[in-house]
C-alpha cells in the first residue's frame, strides 16, 4: 500500500516537470478574458430576461 502511494507520487512529480505553465501575462491574459465574457454573456441573459419579463407582464396583467 505504501509503495504504490510512493510510486504514484513518483509518478506525479515526473509528470509535473512536463507540464508548460503559462506566463504570468498570459494568466492575466486568460483570467480577464474569461471574466470579459462571463461579464457579456450575463448581460446578454439579463437582457432577455428583462425583455420576456416585460412581455410576460403584458399578457399576464
Amino acid at each position: 500500500m505504501i509503495t504504490k502511494a510512493i510510486t504514484f507520487l513518483q509518478e506525479v512529480n515526473i509528470e509535473m516537470k512536463k507540464v508548460t505553465w503559462p506566463t504570468r501575462d498570459q494568466a492575466v491574459n486568460y483570467t480577464v478574458a474569461v471574466v470579459g465574457i462571463s461579464a457579456g454573456v450575463a448581460v446578454f441573459l439579463g437582457g432577455l430576461d428583462y425583455i420576456f419579463q416585460m412581455i410576460l407582464q403584458v399578457f399576464v396583467y
